[in-house]
Formats: structure tokens, C-alpha cells, sequence
């Protein structure tokens, strides 16, 4: 949990609207540049050591790592100005659309100021304009733009990777302004003011960053990288149409949950505004990062593999495999649904067979229904939807396992931040609560 010191702000009636970030997550600024650091190696070693020239396999040969050496130091085959070009198009394109598509306007939590932002809920309707003028291109250029998406996929990663970084780097910079009368500072994350430049540039100074109205954490959190990894999708879908003459059953059964996966979460934007990443964190690299980059590109990488090395699975894998991603889908969404819909309204008789406990802090914590199983039930859920669909590129190589293995290590993290922050919130009461309901993912098991 975050430790603060007070510190008075200048211009704010003594308020202690920014106190200095004692406790670092990530282990401060030596944890901040090694997971910059290993990221970015991450997504550089995956990329050349899992390809259609290089094959897919670990361990990494001593020849695979010179090749991969050689190929990191050939700049020229991975920069492209001209993929920057687009990747700045389809940014702006999308920030363009946050604007002009009409849709509700949701408020935020109240800050710790007491002000709660405007939120304009438009990314399905975005999503389904971006849909309807891919499908204009390729009326008009046929499958050649989606192909060029393929063949030059890492060109755009690599463009992402100079955007988001770009962008981390203008808003920590910008994070210093005063607002317009020039004596109330903006307001910074509790955990993105620690004074180091490092680490506040990674973990994120400004709590809400925004350009007039365009609040630069909510649209890239859902648009650009979660709509990018669609079109990746896509684009892999089509190049291996076009170099088999079909798409595979695994194809199949590993793109259709992932947009299905992505459309689901812009049907719910709006319970993106009750998260930690908004409510909480600041927006620095690790986010802008995050969002643009490592999403779409390490989350794509079952589609890519199996754009150059299919896999046929037989009826009954395929069965299986299906029945499981749409099992953990139904977990993770309707224990989500019925822990949002609990806190709009615990009192809608349609919750009434639902049993709770009350808090000293005036919250209601479920311990029946989905919320009764376990305490994280939605993360159950959530990992072994994304695990169906590693296990569509079938057993040849470990690395396209990366994305189940990675994302179990994210949920372990977010369920350690969520702990922490019940129970300095609930206190003997979130004790009271793990007694009675004492698993944290699968009931009876841990």
C-alpha cells in the first residue's frame, strides 16, 4: 500500500492535496528501470526468436541469439518512419472519434479533491466506426493493406514503442504545470511523487492527465492498444488465408475469444472508471507502455505464430478447448456483473437472494453468489480464459504460453495491491470476511 508524508501545497489552502510518495512500488527506482528494461528485451527477444525464419522454440540457441543480436543492431528492419506514420494516423484517428461520437458521459469517482471528471462512454461505437471504414478499405484495396499489417508487424511495434514512450515522457514533463490561475498544482497519483524522475516517470506523476477534455489514461487504456490488437488479429487471420487458402480451426479458437474478449470490455467501458488503474495510478510509461504496446503486441502472439505454422486440431480438442474458453468467459463476466451490479444498487430485489456483510466503513462486502466461491473469482476467470487460448497453438513451443504465464504473474500482483488496500480500508472487518469466505480463486483449493 502506498505510505505518504504530508507536505502542503502552495496555492491550495493548505490542503495536503499532493503529500510525497514514501513507500515505491516495484521496489522504487532500481525496479523501475529493470522492468523497463526487461520488458523491452522481452518484447525484442519474442519478436526475433519466434518468427517464420527463426522458428519458435526454447531454450534460445547460441546461434539464435547472435542472429537475434544482429537483427537488434540492424535498426533499419524494425524503424520505419513511414510505420510511425500510420501508427500516429490510427492514434489520432481514434483520439478524433473520442470527440465527434455521440454517447452518454459518465462521472468518475470523487477525487481527493472532491471534484469527479466527465467520461464520455463512445469506444464500442468507435470500435464499430473503425470496423465499418476497414471494411471501406478493403472494398476499395482488397486484403493488401491487412497483409502489410502482417509483414511489417514489428515496424508498427516498434512505432508504438517510440509513441508510448513519447507520450509517457510528455506528460511527466507536463505533470509540473500550474492550472490556469497559477497557484493550485495539478493533482499527482500518491504513489508518483516520490522526486525521483525515474520512477516517477515510470509509475506516473499526474493522477488525470488530459488535453482539454481528452483524458489521456481512460482512452488509452481501451482504445488504441485493445482495437490495435483486433486488427492484429485480423491481419494474421488473413495472411494465413492467404498463404493456405484457409483459416485453421486453432486460428478459430484463438482470435474469435480474444475479440470477443476485447468487445467486451468497450460493451463495459464504463466500470473501467472504478479501477485502479484509473482511480489509483498515475498515468507514467508503465500504463502508456502497457496500453500500446506490450497489449497488442505480446497478446497477438498466438495469432501471429499460428500465421506461420497452423495447427489442426481434432474434434474433440477443438470442443474442448472452446467449452473451456467459454466457461471461464462466463465466469469472469457474470461474477463482474453481479459484483457492478451490487454496488449501483444492493437493494435491487433481483440481488435479494445475495447475503452480505455490513463494514464499519459503510460498504457491503458479498459472501454468497459468485463473491461467496472465492474472493478474486472474476481473476479464476479471467486467466483461464486467456490460457484457452494459448492452449489453441497446441504443445510445440512454450513461448506462445507467454501471454498465460505472464498474465497469472499480473493477477497475482493486482490480487496483492487489492488485499492490501481491503484491509487497510476494512480492517477487522476484511479479517471477519476472509473467514467467511477463505479462498482467494478456486473454491476449496487456495
Amino acid at each position: 500500500m502506498e505510505k505518504s508524508k504530508p507536505s502542503k501545497s502552495p496555492g491550495n489552502s493548505g490542503a495536503l492535496l499532493n503529500p510525497r510518495t514514501t513507500h515505491r512500488e516495484f521496489f522504487g527506482f532500481p525496479g523501475s528501470v529493470a522492468v523497463m528494461t526487461i520488458t523491452t528485451i522481452v518484447l525484442y527477444v519474442w519478436y526475433f526468436s519466434c518468427s517464420e525464419a527463426t522458428g519458435c522454440q526454447l531454450p534460445v540457441t547460441k546461434t539464435q541469439w547472435s542472429a537475434i543480436a544482429a537483427h537488434a543492431a540492424d535498426y533499419r528492419s524494425y524503424v520505419s518512419l513511414e510505420a510511425l506514420a500510420y501508427y500516429t494516423l490510427w492514434w489520432s484517428w481514434l483520439a478524433m472519434l473520442y470527440f465527434v461520437i455521440p454517447g452518454r458521459t459518465v462521472q468518475g469517482v470523487a477525487l481527493r479533491n472532491g471534484q469527479r471528471l466527465d467520461y464520455p462512454i463512445n469506444g464500442l461505437s468507435s470500435f464499430l466506426v473503425t470496423l465499418c471504414a476497414a471494411a471501406m478499405v478493403h472494398s476499395k484495396f482488397g486484403i493488401a493493406p491487412f497483409l502489410w499489417i502482417a509483414d511489417h508487424f514489428f515496424q508498427l511495434a516498434t512505432a508504438s514503442y517510440i509513441f508510448s514512450t513519447s507520450q509517457a515522457l510528455f506528460v511527466y514533463l507536463r505533470s509540473f504545470r500550474r492550472l490556469s490561475n497559477g497557484a493550485q498544482p495539478v493533482m499527482l497519483a500518491l504513489a508518483g511523487n516520490s522526486g525521483n524522475p525515474v520512477y516517477d516517470f515510470f509509475i506516473g506523476r499526474e493522477l488525470n492527465p488530459r488535453i482539454g477534455t481528452l483524458d489521456l489514461k481512460y482512452f488509452n487504456e481501451l482504445r488504441p492498444g485493445i482495437m490495435g490488437w483486433v486488427v492484429l488479429n485480423v491481419s494474421f487471420a488473413i495472411k494465413q488465408y492467404h498463404t493456405l487458402g484457409y483459416v485453421s480451426n486453432s486460428m478459430w479458437l484463438a482470435i474469435v475469444p480474444q475479440i470477443c474478449y476485447c468487445i467486451d470490455t468497450l460493451l463495459f467501458e464504463s466500470k473501467v472508471l472504478t479501477t485502479m488503474d484509473i482511480t489509483t495510478d498515475g498515468f507514467g510509461w508503465m500504463l502508456s507502455f502497457g496500453d500500446l504496446t506490450w497489449v497488442p503486441v505480446m497478446y497477438s502472439l498466438q495469432a501471429r505464430y499460428l500465421a506461420f505454422h497452423p495447427v489442426h486440431h481434432s474434434t474433440v480438442s477443438t470442443v474442448l478447448i472452446a467449452v473451456m474458453a467459454l466457461a471461464s468467459f462466463l465466469v469472469f463476466r457474470l461474477s463482474n456483473s453481479e459484483k457492478n451490479a451490487f454496488r449501483i444498487n444492493p437493494n435491487d430485489p433481483s440481488l435479494s437472494h445475495l447475503r452480505f456483510i455490513k463494514t464499519e466503513s459503510g460498504s457491503k462486502l458479498l459472501i454468497s453468489g459468485w463473491w461467496g466461491l472465492a474472493r478474486h473469482i472474476n481473476y479464476t476467470g479471467d486467466w483461464m480464459y486467456g490460457l484457452a487460448q494459448c492452449l489453441a497453438t497446441g504443445f510445440d513451443t512454450p513461448m506462445t504460453y507467454f501471454f498465460s504465464a505472464y498474465f497469472l504473474v499480473l493477477l497475482l500482483h493486482r490480487n496483492y495491491r487489492d488485499e492490501c488496500k481491503c484491509r487497510e480500508k476494512y480492517k477487522k472487518d476484511w479479517d471477519r470476511y476472509c473467514e467467511l469466505v477463505p479462498y482467494m480463486f478456486i473454491p476449496y483449493v487456495i
